[in-house]
C-alpha cells in the first residue's frame, strides 16, 4: 500500500465532497439540473468543483509513483502538505463574493509545486534512486 499517499488522499476527500456539496446546493438554489443556467454563483461553484477535479487526480498520481520509486514520507508529506492547502485555498478564494484572488493565486501556486516537485521525485526515483 501507498500509506504516505493515501494518507493525502484521505485528506483531501472532504475537500472534494465540500466542493460538490457546494455545487449541489447552488443547483437546487438556482433551479438548475444541468450546465448553470447562467446563475454566476453556480458557475463559480462548478468552476471550483471542476478545478479539484482537474489537478487532484494527477498530483495524487504523481505522490503514488514517487512513493513506488522509493520516495520517502520525509519527501511526500510536505508534497502532500501543499496540495492540500493548495486545494483548501483556491476553494475559499473562489467560493467568496466577491472572489478573493490571493487565495485562488495562491491555492494555484501551492498545487503546482506539488505537481513540479512529484514530479521531480518520480525522475529522482528513475535516474539516481532514493537510496
Amino acid at each position: 500500500m501507498m500509506a504516505n499517499t493515501a494518507f493525502w488522499a484521505a485528506l483531501l476527500a472532504p475537500v472534494c465532497l465540500w466542493l460538490s456539496l457546494r455545487v449541489i446546493g447552488r443547483r437546487r438554489a438556482a433551479r438548475v439540473a444541468i450546465g448553470t443556467g447562467g446563475d454566476a454563483a453556480l458557475e463559480r461553484a462548478v468552476r471550483a468543483q471542476a478545478n479539484f477535479a482537474e489537478y487532484v487526480p494527477f498530483a495524487l498520481v504523481l505522490m503514488a509513483l514517487a512513493e513506488a520509486g522509493g520516495a520517502p514520507g520525509w519527501v511526500l508529506h510536505p508534497v502532500g502538505a501543499a496540495l492540500l492547502a493548495g486545494r483548501v485555498a483556491h476553494g475559499f478564494g473562489i467560493a467568496r463574493e466577491p472572489e478573493d484572488f490571493r487565495f485562488r493565486v495562491g491555492g494555484m501556486a501551492a498545487t503546482f509545486s506539488a505537481i513540479a516537485l512529484s514530479a521531480l521525485a518520480v525522475m529522482i526515483g528513475l535516474i539516481i534512486g532514493w537510496a
